[in-house]
Formats: C-alpha cells, sequence, structure tokens
C-alpha cells in the first residue's frame, strides 16, 4: 500500500471536528464517492480505496447523496427499448 502525507491547516480539521485519522478516513470516503460519481471507480474498487466493505459503501453513498446506480432510468428504459 502507498502512503502519502498531506499538510492541512490545523483550522480546517478543527472547523470539520475532525481528528487527523477520522478525517483521514472522510477524505478518503469523499474521494471514493467523488470517484465513483464520475464513472471513474467501480462500485468495488471504491469500496476498497474507502476501506470499507461494498456494503458499507453503498450505504455511505446515502450521505453523500449519490445513487448507488452507475445508470439512470432513462439508460436503462433506453437499453431496455433496444432489445
Amino acid at each position: 500500500m502507498v502512503q502519502m502525507t498531506i499538510e492541512m491547516p490545523e483550522e480546517t480539521l478543527a472547523a470539520l471536528h475532525k481528528d487527523p485519522a477520522s478525517f483521514a478516513k472522510e477524505l478518503r470516503l469523499a474521494a471514493a464517492v467523488k470517484w465513483y460519481e464520475m464513472h471513474i471507480v467501480s462500485q468495488g474498487r471504491a469500496a476498497e480505496i474507502a476501506g470499507l466493505s461494498r456494503a458499507e459503501f453503498i450505504a455511505a453513498l446515502s450521505r453523500f447523496g449519490v445513487s448507488p446506480f452507475q445508470y439512470s432510468a432513462d439508460e436503462i428504459l433506453e437499453d431496455a427499448r433496444r432489445e
């Protein structure tokens, strides 16, 4: 596993009421959710990035207002019409 270091103003952590470890965990989750939402990574890969099981990641998506489905209703209907 790659370990990375970032600099963050202490005021940011204080404003978010986070200690460094919980901030790092939340940052990983936020990145994973955004990359999933942008269709850059799969659910499984996003869960891995976030350090969660797939079920935990799917549950966390609702906190961010992100659908667990990568296809819109219109796309699903369009696919159904083609078949």
